[in-house]
């Protein structure tokens, strides 16, 4: 099976057994990074959660900048929520990886699954207030990529195959 045969067919596995995650948003994320044409499962998880720490750190810029922007006050407290629940993100995804590496799968799932949970809370808050969210695609993108790689993870791992 050739590595872009791997990609495409851990993404359609993926979305298939989720009526939340996207193929198309798997199957042009992980291909972005050169490495992903050579991975292993194990490989496109650690790509997967990569990839997820990458859009929160750019998130937590974007939150950044958004909140130095005087047009923003009436969704300030949303958005110190956000850059709380992004932060503690980037620490989680950062600890998942290291877990992942160790050996261990079902930590970083259950972690994954928080920083999913993290994204889908920033994203209502703003519902709550009745504003629009100037982060939705940054949540949503967020929320895919763990999704991804807990699927990912729960397919490479070597306890449930057994089971």
């Amino acid at each position: 099976m050739s590595p872009k045969d791997l990609v495409d067919q851990t993404c359609q596995k993926c979305a298939n057994q989720s009526k939340i995650l996207s193929y198309p948003l798997c199957s042009t994320s992980l291909p972005v990074i050169p490495v992903s044409h050579s991975a292993n499962l194990q490989g496109l998880a650690l790509i997967a959660m990569e990839l997820a720490l990458e859009n929160v750190t750019s998130s937590i810029e974007t939150i950044d900048k958004l909140l130095d922007d005087e047009n923003v006050s009436s969704i300030i407290d949303n958005l110190k929520d956000c850059m709380e629940l992004y932060s503690d993100a980037a620490w989680t995804i950062v600890n998942s990886i290291g877990a992942f590496l160790s050996g261990n799968y079902e930590v970083p799932i259950n972690w994954m699954s928080s920083v999913m949970e993290s994204a889908s809370t920033c994203q209502q808050g703003f519902g709550k207030k009745g504003e629009g969210s100037p982060l939705t695609t940054e949540n949503y993108n967020l929320f895919q990529l763990c999704g991804i790689a807990v699927c990912i993870i729960q397919m490479s791992n070597p306890v449930a195959k057994a089971s």
